[in-house]
């Protein structure tokens, strides 16, 4: 394996790594520190802009480890895969985020 595929992988795994922490808070209803936020890293994102965040994060870190070598049987199940996921992390940011704000 040459050092591009390396460094192409290093950088999926950056990528997917940093999801991690936005898309849990995110389907928590919770906020979260961004690099959208005011100021950038340090203020607080609310849920769905943390889940948007996480996706973003997501598909470029797929893109990076898998183009062209997709884990799953074809490419359609890997997007419909992808799409069972956003939907339910949309639904659940957008659900626990009201919970969350009617509490504070």
């Amino acid at each position: 394996m040459d050092w591009m595929n390396l460094l192409k992988f290093f950088f999926a795994g950056i990528f997917l790594t940093n999801a991690i922490p936005h898309f849990v808070h995110g389907i928590s209803g919770k906020k979260f520190q961004s690099p959208i936020a005011n100021p950038p890293g340090v203020g607080l994102s609310s849920a769905m802009v943390n889940i948007l965040w996480a996706w973003t994060n997501i598909f470029a870190g797929f893109y990076l480890g898998f183009h062209k070598t997709t884990p799953f049987a074809s490419m359609d199940t890997a997007i419909t895969f992808l799409a069972g996921a956003i939907v339910v992390s949309i639904t659940l940011a957008w659900h626990f985020g009201r919970i969350y704000s009617e509490e504070a």
